[in-house]
């Protein structure tokens, strides 16, 4: 089988290309021939790079710039004529589409349905639901839009806080739902949780679509489980809002005796080190960001790791990670986040925005290590069964045959 792959961005700079690049690789690794689509960058080193679109920019030039550049955003002619262009020279039996839209847009979906070539649609976030693709916005979960309301982005100025592109991002879901693009030209759309297909439904209800659970590629059994238990607690990941670093913090303050340890970087991180400092945290170490083995050695020493997420986290791979290295998780309560924990299970869940409730699961996997060495050996044996190349392959065929089908 031949599989076309889009996705707006080749290079790797977030969980997203990973996803691209991750399905790619288990493919080629079974036999099949795999073509790559993705938005135009001189950067890139891939054979296929002659097929993509040059993008208009939503990140540089003035105000003008944007405004001309606005109507690319939501339908890319090229873009659409070099999808019909490898797809002619490539001859896929089928196309598995990524995020792409601003910079690819659904035009290429259109050129899929006049060539007759089936599409699947992995939607690793809420963007075709929800104009700034978090249903979250000034530190509180939202569903405004719910109903096609997306003059709702322009009343809470939603996407980057900003009155500009609250009105663009509402354009384009309004555009894009007037003609259909996603519904008309995707045979399945595939979901990593249970909880994002469930909130599609939600949004989309009465509207006739097709979906599938397609969990994200990851291979557990190339990491090893330390059965050490670990004296600290550990959060890594994105330092921003919707992370809730600061109700760990928070939590933090209410079991002091517990050692915290913050891995990563972002726009929040100089206030929370503040907020630390101010309330005397000394307990809680800021260690920046990490990767690579330098994280994998951070992660293999501490007890648990803690996801406190108060927006609808789809799908969290520091889960993963952090299973397939023997740790259990406290998670809050949001998104996907509680089917992979399975409280009780493989770590605790608490409601999100209690830190005291937080504080009393941190003690608890702290204090009992008979608990958390049996929730440590219950998380490494669900990664390795579940989060494996071959049985990722076998769901990812499955789905693939009954499209083609």
């Amino acid at each position: 089988m031949k599989i076309l792959l889009a996705h707006k961005f080749f290079a790797i700079t977030g969980g997203a290309e990973f996803f691209y690049h991750e399905v790619g690789r288990v493919l080629s690794e079974n036999g099949h021939e795999v073509a790559y689509f993705s938005s135009k960058d001189d950067s890139v080193d891939t054979p296929w790079r002659g097929y993509f679109p040059s993008v208009a920019s939503h990140k540089e030039g003035n105000l003008l710039h944007k405004i001309i550049g606005f109507p690319r955003m939501v339908y890319n002619t090229e873009a659409k004529h070099e999808m019909a262009r490898l797809i002619a020279d490539f001859k896929p039996d089928i196309i598995h589409a990524f995020a792409i839209y601003v910079e690819l847009t659904p035009s290429i979906l259109d050129a899929a349905r006049e060539a007759g070539v089936p599409v699947v649609m992995s939607c690793n976030d809420y963007k075709h639901i929800c104009p700034n693709y978090k249903l979250y916005h000034h530190g509180k979960i939202c569903e405004d839009c719910r109903g096609g309301k997306f003059y709702s982005a322009i009343v809470n100025r939603c996407c980057h806080n900003s009155l500009v592109y609250s009105v663009a991002s509402a354009v384009e879901l309004y555009a894009h739902e007037a003609m259909n693009s996603y519904r008309k030209n995707v045979h399945t759309f595939l979901f990593a949780s249970e909880f994002m297909a469930r909130k599609t439904e939600e949004f989309w209800q009465g509207k006739n679509f097709k979906s599938a659970i397609l969990r994200n590629p990851f291979d557990a059994k190339k990491h090893k489980a330390t059965s050490k238990l670990g004296d600290y607690a550990l959060y890594f990941g994105r330092i921003i809002d919707e992370k809730g670093v600061d109700v760990l913090l928070e939590a933090a303050a209410l079991a002091p005796e517990i050692p915290l340890v913050v891995v990563g970087d972002g726009p929040d991180l100089a206030s929370l080190k503040q907020h630390a400092l101010d309330r005397g945290l000394r307990q809680v170490k800021f260690v920046g960001a990490k990767w690579g083995d330098e994280l994998n050695e951070i992660l293999a020493a501490c007890r648990f790791v803690v996801v406190p997420s108060i927006w609808h986290e789809n799908f969290p791979y520091v889960i993963l990670q952090s299973f397939a290295m023997g740790k259990p998780v406290i998670g809050s309560d949001r998104g996907g986040i509680p089917e992979l924990v399975s409280h009780g299970e493989r770590g605790l869940i608490y409601p999100a925005i209690n830190p005291a409730a937080l504080a009393e699961g941190m003690r608890s996997l702290m204090s009992d290590d008979d608990t958390t060495s049996r929730m440590a050996e219950a998380a490494k044996q669900y990664a390795d069964a579940e989060f494996n190349d071959d049985k990722f392959y076998a769901n990812l065929m499955q789905i693939y045959n009954g499209v083609v089908r």
